[in-house]
């Protein structure tokens, strides 16, 4: 796969696509993981995926899964902050309260 990535000159096209999908999938993650699990586990789940990912960006050699693995660790630090937003939007009544939670 990365020789034919390689041969034909097309990384800047898999990481763009890679990118475009990894921030597609944070999007619902964070709205589920506010909604089921609370702000706080939530955040914390998202600080050690984020910590894991970019370890394992900076060990693996090959630079294709080494960019995305990087690319998924920083969309999992930024969904920290979006928790937080989504708990506002929340609170503006745009998206439904669990009500099992307070």
């Amino acid at each position: 796969m990365t020789q034919f990535l390689t041969d034909h000159h097309i990384y800047g096209v898999a990481v763009g696509l890679a990118t475009f999908l990894i921030i597609g999938i944070f999007h619902p993650l964070v709205i589920k993981g506010e909604y089921y699990l609370g702000k706080r586990i939530c955040r914390s789940l998202f600080l050690i995926f984020g910590i894991i990912t970019l370890i394992a960006s900076l060990l693996i050699a090959d630079p294709l899964l080494s960019v995305l693995l990087g690319v998924t660790s920083f969309s999992s630090f930024w969904g920290i902050g979006e928790v937080n937003e989504q708990e506002r939007r929340v609170a503006r009544g745009w998206f439904p309260r669990n009500p099992r939670r307070k």
